[in-house]
């Protein structure tokens, strides 16, 4: 690998993280600058580049900039999730959130779930075995909908394959762990019936074209996103999901994320361990 991928000049390092946040409204922070430069040095050898400079104008004028952008987001992307991730989050969905929309929606029999920002799949397959759970056998009666989505189409790939590691599986009770999952060989494999409770797609959150293709969702989870974006897409994307939660629906973000008070869009409700919303009665004229 030439010794000129090894170091990422200021200048490079300004002008990706430009082109990053114009496509894909993410802020990278100068903490992350030689995570960037690791990252994409291999691909730069890959494509036979000798310096940032020629893979800036690749990415700026080149026929194929749109795909090599998606290889670039899946190389920088933060894929370091788990089953279980924030325990106290999903038993807060599993004992209060869940009963109450089954309750609700009890007459259609139809629920939607929308995990947005998903990565590799850990937290829309942690949904389908709660919902797994909670519905026994009467889950043949309803239909459930949980859409999974990501910028990153490698990440996207690995969660269509359901197949993961131990270290995936770490934060995963074991009980469920066992009822879930099979070993194949280094790995454990999901099965097929929680598995097909999930469908995935690419989605850009910065991109009004590919984000609104979808009606109301009952619940959304959108963990440790909004802190990545900027300002405007931070704005933009929660105008976004205003508008794509039902009415009594629930919005749950990540540990220690908010939305800030001046916004009276949405209503924090008051769980320990959790950061999750609804939408706010509507002012009276």
């Amino acid at each position: 690998m030439p010794d000129t991928l090894s170091h990422i000049s200021d200048t490079h390092f300004e002008s990706l993280r430009h082109l990053v946040g114009v496509h894909a409204g993410i802020q990278f922070p100068d903490s992350r600058r030689q995570v960037l430069s690791s990252r994409l040095a291999p691909r730069l050898a890959e494509l036979g580049f000798d310096d940032f400079d020629q893979y800036i104008a690749f990415l700026t004028i080149s026929p194929r900039r749109n795909i090599e952008f998606q290889e670039l987001l899946s190389r920088i992307a933060v894929t370091n999730d788990a089953f279980y991730r924030y325990e106290s989050q999903f038993e807060y969905f599993e004992r209060s959130v869940l009963p109450r929309l089954l309750e609700s929606r009890s007459s259609s029999r139809r629920l939607r779930i929308w995990s947005a920002a998903c990565s590799t799949g850990e937290e829309p397959y942690t949904l389908a075995i709660l919902l797994h759970r909670a519905l026994g056998i009467r889950l043949a009666d309803w239909t459930i909908e949980i859409h999974g989505t990501d910028i990153s189409q490698q990440a996207l790939d690995i969660a269509r394959a359901a197949r993961y590691s131990a270290s995936s599986l770490r934060t995963l009770p074991p009980l469920l762990k066992q009822k879930y999952f099979r070993r194949t060989g280094i790995a454990w494999q999901l099965n097929d019936t929680t598995r097909n409770l999930v469908t995935f797609e690419r989605q850009n959150l910065n991109c009004r074209l590919s984000r609104n293709r979808h009606s109301q969702w009952d619940v959304i989870f959108c963990r440790d996103v909004l802190a990545s974006f900027n300002e405007a897409t931070r704005e933009s994307t929660l105008n976004h999901i205003y508008g794509q939660l039902a009415d009594d629906g629930t919005l749950l973000l990540g540990r220690g994320e908010a939305i800030c008070s001046e916004s009276s869009r949405f209503s924090p409700v008051p769980t320990p361990g959790t950061s999750c919303y609804r939408k706010s009665p509507p002012l009276s004229a």
